[in-house]
């Protein structure tokens, strides 16, 4: 098929459209470059400029492309930023995502794979966290996720959208061959902040809290490697040759990850020391987040292929010690 790939010079949309290349589809990349790399983009690949928000670019798009399935990754993620300034949220993860939406069902295109978040869950009362799970947001980053998929629910109802919603945990890595990578400004996930601090690049890393309930003390999570995700989005296409199949999953690993195990693993694989700094707890941090993906695993035929976190962590280091300052561009 021909998929449109919305942020796909991201770090997660990058990595889709390798693989989509791999499974022999043809991917086009939308992308306004706020936080996306074109040195991320894989070579030969159509590459469309554009903001989601912007209607009469999207229009061509569609029209010159004869799009069959839509891919959207393009949605700011700082949670805290979310909280600050929640408008920007909203415009950019809600009222352009509809936007989006609005196009390609008007150029007939019925088939759509969601980027959402484990964030829609808020705190959990019970883990590991299932597809029922209560969804209560407790930042704007999670409201807009859910919001979108209360859209795409009616959506497929209403007009026989047919989605597949990914609520995935941490992503984490990078490529096997070490061609692509995680670059962020600014950088929040740990596994990369950890190897910059190693590499003498960053700051100490610092630690939130080592007196949760969990065996060391720091929080636990759910580390899932990219490549991983990229393959479960493509595995749900088949799923959505039906009108108005209306898709959630969960992604992760299922294995609980703590803080200061995520350090050794990076210390480990380096063989270098992170400096670290350890202070108190960050409000609305839970203690621990972690998946059941057993729906996923069922009806999408998927498997982590990275279990562990060492393995993940691997797949990081040889990027950032091929390129310790990011991507050129």
């Amino acid at each position: 098929m021909k998929v449109l790939v919305a942020g796909g010079a991201g770090y997660i949309g990058s990595h889709c459209v390798r693989q989509l290349l791999a499974a022999g589809h043809e991917p086009v990349v939308l992308d306004n470059f706020i936080y996306g790399h074109r040195a991320a983009v894989a070579a030969g690949v159509k590459l469309c400029e554009a903001n989601l928000a912007d209607a009469a670019a999207l229009e061509r798009i569609f029209a010159a492309e004869r799009i069959d399935l839509v891919m959207h990754f393009a949605a700011y993620c700082y949670v805290g930023e979310s909280v600050t300034s929640p408008l920007k949220y909203y415009l950019n993860n809600v009222a352009a995502t509809y936007n989006l939406i609005d196009v390609m069902l008007r150029h007939g295109v019925k088939k759509f794979v969601f980027s959402s978040t484990c964030a829609t869950y808020g705190v959990p009362a019970s883990l590991p966290i299932v597809e029922n799970t209560p969804q209560a947001p407790i930042n704007p980053y999670g409201r807009t996720k859910l919001d979108v998929e209360g859209a795409l629910k009616a959506l497929a109802h209403a007009k026989n959208l047919g989605f597949a919603a990914f609520r995935y945990f941490n992503a984490a890595g990078a490529s096997e061959d070490g061609v692509i990578g995680e670059d962020h400004d600014p950088e929040t996930h740990l596994i990369p902040l950890a190897i910059g601090a190693a590499q003498g690049l960053r700051p100490a890393l610092q630690v939130f809290g080592t007196d949760y309930p969990t065996p060391d003390g720091t929080c636990l999570r759910d580390y899932v490697h990219v490549d991983d995700l990229s393959r479960a989005h493509i595995a749900a296409f088949d799923k959505l040759a039906e009108p108005g199949a209306a898709l959630f999953y969960n992604l992760g690993t299922g294995t609980p990850t703590s803080v200061k195990e995520v350090v050794a693993a990076v210390e480990k694989v380096t063989e270098l020391k992170v400096p670290v700094n350890y202070g108190p707890r960050r409000e609305g941090d839970p203690p621990a987040l972690f998946a059941n993906s057993t729906k996923a695993q069922t009806e999408l035929g998927w498997k982590p292929r990275f279990k562990n976190i060492e393995a993940i962590v691997e797949t990081s280091w040889r990027w950032h010690k091929a390129c310790p300052e990011g991507y050129a561009d």
